[in-house]
């Protein structure tokens, strides 16, 4: 009798071990999710607070609409949001809190070099993320990564082509920052696909000297056209110390690091003559469609000075996560955050369209197999060139 004991025993014992080496250590973090959780790691203070306010807000605002009507076969959906400080350093505390929390899918992050972070973490557990804001080129090279925005080579292409249609024969200035991956990743791209009769004059400037351009805009004093592929600081500091020496009716083009150019706290951009335009994927100011919704929506709820291409693209991103999810019939509150990146690869790599996009001209959005996002691209005005 005391040896079938032992024996049995044994084998109880035997079982509890072969089940900790199947399971043990593997917590489920969405076992007790009563939500669909969003996750967003971006920065809400510090110098870029302006793009990851945004974001978060558009994203809340998604969030509170979808609730609104239902959520997605009963079950609602919750964001949760950490701040990042646009500091790739705070990724990896931000991931894992997220993961705690019970996040399932995700936004990723905000700012492209604590995105690169993500894109690195999140493949590891095969969570699935699409970002509003995050361009550089390689965000997505993982199948369970994608953009909303453009990325950095498709935004210095698509202004390549503009610059081609509308400058043949003619000379433009080109005003970059090399050692910013943002910055030369679009002028790589932008000067790989100008057109060869259109002469470039190039000026450069570093992270170790920003706060001086006298040499740079005398380089660019004749030109009538400057493209600059850089965020909206060191833009605003060029264009301020450029009054009276750049032509009044030359005009400064960027791409989606000029948008909150006209926000920023100390300078006043209708004191600047020339035109401010950007590439865009969003009119701000549009009037009509659902553009004009989008952002009477987004102003009475959080006011005008964080409505920007940022929150209207992260407001795209959870109609996205929701229309794909919908589309895939999703309906367990508890799956992991694996089995529904599977789900959501599977969907948008199965030719999914996103419909009734805020971002772009009106069209369906679509993607590549590498991530990349498939919208029209138009050019915004900021601020016209005084009359």
């Amino acid at each position: 009798m005391k040896k079938i004991i032992r024996i049995v025993s044994f084998v109880v014992s035997l079982l509890l071990v072969l089940t900790c080496f199947a399971g043990c250590g593997k917590k489920s973090y969405t076992a007790d999710n009563k939500e669909f959780i969003i996750g967003l790691s971006g920065p809400l203070t510090g110098a870029a607070a302006i793009y990851g306010i945004g974001v978060k807000n558009g994203a809340t605002l998604a969030v509170d609409e979808i609730n609104a009507n239902g959520g997605l076969n009963g079950i609602k959906f919750k964001l949760e949001a950490t701040d990042d400080m646009h500091d790739s350093t705070k990724v990896a505390t931000n991931y894992s809190s997220l993961l705690e929390k019970g996040m399932q899918v995700s936004l990723g992050c905000v700012t492209s070099a604590p995105c690169a972070e993500w894109t690195n973490l999140s493949y590891d557990d095969n969570l699935f993320f699409i970002t509003p804001s995050a361009s550089n080129d390689d965000v997505p090279k993982y199948e369970n990564g994608y953009q909303m925005c453009f990325a950095d080579g498709n935004q210095g292409k698509a202004a390549a082509e503009y610059v081609s249609k509308n400058f043949a024969g003619e000379t433009i200035g080109v005003f970059y920052k090399s050692d910013d991956n943002y910055s030369n990743g679009i002028f790589e791209q932008f000067k790989a696909n100008i057109s060869k009769d259109v002469k470039l004059v190039e000026t450069v400037f570093t992270s170790a000297n920003e706060t001086s351009f006298d040499s740079q805009i005398q380089q660019l004093k004749n030109c009538k056209f400057i493209f600059m592929p850089i965020y909206y600081t060191p833009a605003s500091l060029f264009m301020t110390q450029a009054k009276g020496i750049i032509a009044d009716d030359a005009v400064y083009y960027g791409c989606d690091g000029f948008d909150g150019i006209d926000s920023i706290e100390g300078f006043d951009i209708k004191s600047v003559p020339q035109q401010v335009s950007m590439l865009s994927h969003f009119d701000s100011k549009a009037t009509e469609g659902v553009a004009a919704e989008f952002i009477k929506k987004y102003t009475d709820k959080f006011g005008a000075d964080t409505l920007n291409q940022f929150a209207a693209s992260a407001y795209d991103c959870v109609y996205a996560i929701y229309q794909a999810m919908k589309k895939a019939n999703v309906d367990d509150v508890t799956i992991s955050a694996s089995d529904l990146c599977d789900i959501l690869t599977e969907t948008f790599q199965g030719g999914f369209k996103f419909k009734n996009a805020v971002t772009g001209a009106g069209d369906d959005v679509s993607w590549d197999k590498n991530g990349y996002v498939n919208k029209t691209a138009i050019k915004f005005i900021i601020k016209d060139a005084n009359k």
